[in-house]
């Protein structure tokens, strides 16, 4: 007969590199999802996940043969390909750019919690979401930050929205278009 512990193992993996995964992606997840970004939560989550299991997985069935270094460039140039499927062109300007990081990095929490640093793990998705909230306060707040591509698309969306404006059907009375839940939707675009 089993025990409970048998049935609870999910051996080579942990519960809680598993979680540590979960949660790791599931910080940047939330933060994109609240932004209306492409890659939300669940996405995010199982990213870190993915990317934990194949590291870990290959860690287990590593010999004095295998390099388990490619398992880890073959993750990296998966989710490159990933993070490549997130980026469009439009009116002239790629975007997305800034969600295909942010893969990247969510593939980086996953491989960092899988070598054994659960807790640098979470501290990196933190660190993420301080850099994509911090880059959007800095991009609202100073016009220096809203020069270049980031201003022609600006423009860009600012003309689309006028286009798209119906004062009778919007809730709005003085004609202010509603403000997104992150403010800036530049994506850092990236003209080619």
């Amino acid at each position: 007969m089993n025990s409970v512990a048998e049935i609870l193992s999910i051996a080579p993996l942990n519960w809680l590199g598993l979680l540590c995964a979960v949660v790791g992606g599931g910080i940047i997840g939330i933060e994109r999802q609240i932004c209306g970004k492409p890659v939300g939560i669940r996405t995010s989550a199982l990213i870190c996940v993915g990317a934990y299991v194949f590291v870990t997985v290959a860690n287990t069935v590593s010999s004095s043969s295998t390099d388990n270094s490619r398992i880890i460039g073959q993750v990296v140039t998966g989710v490159g390909f990933l993070g490549a499927g997130v980026m469009m062109a439009r009116d002239g300007i790629v975007i997305g750019v800034t969600s295909a990081a942010t893969i990247w990095v969510q593939s980086a929490i996953g491989i960092l919690i899988a070598s054994g640093y659960y807790l640098s793990g979470i501290k990196l998705s933190l660190f993420t979401v301080a850099i994509l909230v911090g880059v959007n306060m800095l991009e609202r707040t100073f016009k220096l930050f809203q020069r270049g591509v980031h201003q022609q698309f600006a423009q860009v969306r600012n003309r689309r929205r006028k286009i798209d404006f119906d004062p009778y059907s919007s809730p709005q009375a003085d004609g202010d278009v509603a403000e997104e839940p992150c403010a800036r939707d530049t994506e850092n675009e990236v003209r080619p």
